[in-house]
């Protein structure tokens, strides 16, 4: 099933809204996961960057954006709420785009790319499950449907992560 959400404000100006990365201490509430140390709020435009170096045929996780953007930032880790929902802007805005004609497939952040920790697809991508699905299919991925309502997963994810070092902005 797709998520579908509207808004008022379009995507590309939730994308584009003008705000400044902050590192932190870790809360207190989130200090039991993560430590006493820092945590970056990244902004928008910087999870969709790092998306948008993710080249076809490779994959990245949630959780590697977030690891490198608190590299890049020299904090111990970043907000996963924040970037959560970032990744569904930068996806939310690549969607908008293509419908509006703004910019062309070769343009927009390749968002279907961006997988959860453990290889699962995101249903609250555009299009839900099957539309990242088939996305990944014409990357060359295979899909694995899992038994009950568990979301299917990329087949050997691991085998097709990209290094994000390797990966330049």
């Amino acid at each position: 099933m797709s998520a579908k959400f509207t808004s008022k404000t379009p995507w590309r100006e939730k994308l584009e809204k003008e705000q400044e990365p902050k590192v932190v201490p870790v809360p207190p509430k989130m200090q039991k996961r993560f430590g006493r140390g820092t945590m970056l709020v990244p902004t928008a435009l910087l999870v969709d960057a790092v998306i948008r170096e993710v080249p076809c045929g490779k994959l990245v996780t949630a959780t590697r954006i977030g690891e490198r953007l608190a590299k890049d930032f020299g904090a111990d880790t970043t907000c996963p709420l924040t970037t959560g929902i970032f990744i569904r802007i930068a996806a939310e805005t690549a969607e908008e785009d293509l419908r509006l004609r703004r910019r062309g497939g070769d343009e927009i952040t390749p968002y279907w790319r961006v997988l959860k920790a453990d290889g699962r697809l995101n249903e609250k991508f555009p299009g839900g499950l099957t539309a990242q699905a088939r996305h990944l299919r014409a990357e060359g991925h295979t899909i694995e449907r899992r038994k009950g309502k568990r979301p299917p997963k990329v087949k050997d994810f691991e085998k097709h992560l990209v290094e994000l070092s390797e990966v330049q902005r």
